[in-house]
């Protein structure tokens, strides 16, 4: 706890006996408390990033599905110009074959591009985003729309 007191401070510049450095690091704490974790927990749907602009639904799902059965590919496509936008969503009918698939992918190269695979995160819809902002005093609010 004490080395996040200082990394705080730090990324703060406040100084260290500052009798708001102490009321900011304690709402930091709150705010770093209740942080996502930083790696998704394992499901069956991956997410691709990496993709070379001719990769298309038929070549990923023929790249992933020697893994297990693939009962989804989504290839995220710009709404303008209609270009792969890089990224994708590969789903499969079982976590376990997600996960062997992500581990033997991840930093292997598709049509001279390596991907990067992480487990997808669920979408939340409806729910407001609540960005913490740090004002000069130190103290942390919401920003406002």
């Amino acid at each position: 706890m004490k080395n996040l007191t200082h990394i705080a401070r730090r990324a703060l510049k406040l100084p260290a006996h500052n009798s708001s450095s102490s009321a900011a690091v304690v709402n930091l704490r709150c705010y770093c408390a209740n942080a996502p974790p930083s790696s998704p927990a394992p499901n069956s749907k991956l997410f691709v990033a990496g993709l070379s602009w001719s990769v298309d639904e038929k070549s990923l799902k023929d790249a992933f599905s020697s893994f297990g059965e693939v009962t989804e590919v989504k290839i995220i496509y710009d709404k303008d110009s209609g270009r792969s936008r890089g990224f994708g969503f590969v789903h499969f009918s079982k976590e376990d074959n997600a996960e062997s698939a992500k581990h033997a992918m991840d930093g292997r190269a598709l049509l001279g591009r390596p991907l990067r695979i992480s487990f997808a995160l669920e979408r939340v819809r409806g729910e407001p985003v609540v960005v913490p902002r740090i004002t000069n005093n130190g103290d942390f609010s919401s920003r406002k729309t």
